[in-house]
Formats: C-alpha cells, sequence, structure tokens
C-alpha cells in the first residue's frame, strides 16, 4: 500500500509510474485542492483531476487537460476566457459539481471522477472543505489560478495565504491510507504551493509523523532548476534553497529519506536521474523510489 502526496505535473508522473508497476486498489494519491476554483458553473479541481488523467492515460501533450478535447462550451462563450476548459474535461467538473450540490463531499465526487475516467487507483483530495491559495502581488491579492494563468506566475510574489486550512480537516479516508501505507511518497511537486496547502490541513503534518511507514520525498529539483513552473520563485519567496537541501528544509520534521539527483548527506538518501519525460523513465523513477522506502524499514517503530 503506497501514499503519494501531490499537487502538479511531477507528483501526477510519479503516480503515473507507481500505477504501473502496482496492483489494483495498491496506489492512494493525496491531491492538493488549493488551486479549486469555481468558474463556468463548475467546481474545477485542477490537481486532483491533472492527477486522475496522468493515471488513465488521458493527458493531453500540453500537460494538462484530456487528450484530443474539443473545445466547442469555450468557443461559444461570447469573449475569450482566461480559463480554458475542453469538453471532456468540463463534463467530468460537471460530474463533480452536480455530486457536490447533492450532498456528495468532495471526496466522494472525486472517486466518482476517478471511476469516470476508469482508474483503479484512489485519488483524494487533502480537504473535503474549501482551502484556497492566495499570492499576493504588487500589492493586489490574486486567486491562485489568476496568478498562474493571467499573470503567467511572472509577477513578484509578496505573500502566500491558504485560506480556510484553519478549519479544514483531513478526510477520513486519507487518514486510514496514510495509517495502513507501507511506504509514504511526497511527490517532486512544488513544496510551498502544491505540497504546502496539503500540509498545512490540520493534522495532516501529525498523520505523517505518527505513520509507521517510512516518510520519502522527491526532490522537484534537476540539476539545480525546477523541471516545470514556478517552484524556484516559490521556494526562493520562503526563504529555502533550490536544491535537496532546500526540500527538506520545507519538510523538517517529516522525512526518513530523500531521493534527488545530487547527493545529500543529512538524511538517508538516493541519487539517481529524477527525470520522468517517459513512461519507462516514469516506471524506473517510481521503482527506485518503492525500493529505495522499503530499504528504510519502518524507522519510527524502532
Amino acid at each position: 500500500m503506497v501514499v503519494v502526496l501531490a499537487g502538479g505535473t511531477g507528483g501526477a508522473k510519479l503516480a503515473a509510474g507507481m500505477c504501473d508497476l502496482l496492483g489494483p486498489g495498491e496506489l492512494t494519491v493525496i491531491a492538493n485542492t488549493g488551486d479549486d476554483v469555481e468558474i463556468h458553473g463548475v467546481h474545477v479541481s485542477p490537481d486532483p483531476d491533472l492527477v486522475t488523467y496522468w493515471l488513465a492515460g488521458l493527458i493531453d501533450e500540453r500537460g494538462w487537460g484530456i487528450a484530443g478535447d474539443t473545445w466547442h462550451a469555450m468557443d461559444a462563450l461570447p469573449e475569450e476566457p482566461w480559463f480554458r476548459l475542453g469538453d471532456r474535461d468540463l463534463e467530468m467538473c460537471a460530474l463533480r459539481t452536480r455530486l457536490m450540490r447533492e450532498g456528495a463531499r468532495q471526496t466522494e465526487a472525486q472517486a466518482a471522477v476517478v471511476e469516470a475516467c476508469g482508474v483503479h487507483a484512489r485519488v483524494l483530495p487533502m480537504s473535503d472543505r474549501p482551502v484556497r491559495t492566495h499570492v499576493k502581488s504588487q500589492g493586489e491579492w490574486l486567486e491562485f489560478q489568476r496568478f498562474m494563468i493571467v499573470e503567467r506566475a511572472a509577477a513578484p510574489i509578496e505573500a502566500v495565504e491558504l485560506r480556510g486550512a484553519g478549519s479544514a480537516s483531513v478526510p477520513p479516508e486519507a487518514l486510514e491510507a496514510i495509517a495502513a501505507a507501507d511506504a509514504i511518497v511526497i511527490g517532486p511537486s512544488n513544496p510551498i504551493i502544491s505540497i504546502g496547502p496539503i500540509l498545512a490541513v490540520p493534522g495532516m503534518r501529525d498523520a505523517l509523523a505518527e505513520a509507521a511507514a517510512p516518510v520519502v520525498a522527491v526532490s522537484p529539483f534537476v540539476a539545480g532548476r525546477a523541471v516545470k513552473g514556478p517552484t524556484a520563485a516559490f521556494m526562493e519567496h520562503a526563504g529555502f534553497a533550490r536544491s535537496a537541501a532546500g526540500v527538506m528544509a520545507a519538510y523538517e520534521g517529516l522525512l526518513d529519506g530523500i531521493v534527488a539527483d545530487e547527493d545529500v548527506v543529512a538524511i538517508p538518501s538516493l541519487t539517481t536521474d529524477t527525470l520522468m519525460g517517459t513512461a519507462a523513465a516514469r516506471r524506473r523513477v517510481a521503482s527506485e523510489v518503492l525500493g529505495f522506502a522499503s530499504s528504510l524499514g519502518a524507522p519510527k517503530l524502532a
């Protein structure tokens, strides 16, 4: 039983590699919902859906959305929308939205999306209550999607706020998965805005710290650079180095080991090529991470 904490593309790729190696029901992904947004009449949950599409083999070559999707709904709007959803993607969001409006928790609604995509792993939101990431730039607070899409993540970062985190809680399904896990992996997603919101949900850090399974992080930095997205800018804003050492500092008190493309001496580590540009590379990295986690055993029980 393996639990992966994931935000954007890096965590989704690693989860996809693990899904190829593990049996049905052996993988649970706990995904960031700080990026969620209500738009076009639906509840959009970008990271859980991104993970789901990667696991289903449906991801578009752009790195988001569904391959071969059409755009009739967006093209029919009177003005070009700043946030675009393909038609099939919109249908998945509409499914989640309908269930949530009927009283389902987001965990249950996301499970319906996962089932509709034919995925045999679990993809769980980090919280059933809303937590929304906001970025302050040039004196203005922006919801995360506007910062990323409208500002193209190029505006200066002055502050980050996780609104609603204090009143959120970890879904029981996520707590049960962590408690039953043989390995817990923090994927190579942005530590501040992808993994940070997950860890900010009350009870999550305690659950990870108390878990019998080893907790292993995979660094999102390759040769000192982030593979994708504004990871470097957010790490610098938070005062962490763009390195495995910075990742360990961001996850202080949680890790039993780290996987990176650079040598690490502070805690047990695996040095390997962490690029996952192909399916074969994703499976290789996933296999090495799982083997490394297995070698650590359960030190918290010692």
